[in-house]
């Protein structure tokens, strides 16, 4: 067992107030607790791991190439690998969320990206 406590959690901040939290996981999926802030938005991007998205409070919206879809409270959404896609929020609340990621990913997805743009 490996337990983390939160107050004491690898923490990363891509951007002010967007804030990411790395909750006990492994190789195979990790779990990231996060908050973002009243009109943030995260770049369109995509990645290797499947990604499930859990809003915990407040609203998320999330954009794919195709689609759109606002979560709420304790609603999720499943992502596939190289699924294009942001999180957003559109509300007026700080909202909270938990991404669980397979396999497992760290910090460095973010810490080493290279925009295209």
């Amino acid at each position: 067992m490996e337990p983390v406590n939160f107050d004491e959690a690898e923490t990363y901040e891509p951007e002010d107030g967007w804030r990411r939290v790395s909750m006990a996981g492994s190789d195979q999926f990790t779990f990231e607790w996060f908050e973002k802030p009243s009109g943030h938005s995260s770049p369109m991007h995509d990645h290797e791991n499947e990604q499930v998205c859990i809003c915990l409070s407040g609203e998320l919206t999330l954009y794919t190439e195709d689609d759109e879809v606002t979560l709420e409270q304790y609603d999720s959404v499943w992502l596939d690998s190289w699924e294009s896609h942001r999180v957003a929020n559109e509300g007026d609340d700080l909202a909270v969320g938990l991404d669980v990621f397979a396999p497992g990913r760290g910090f460095d997805f973010w810490t080493d990206r290279v925009d295209d743009d």
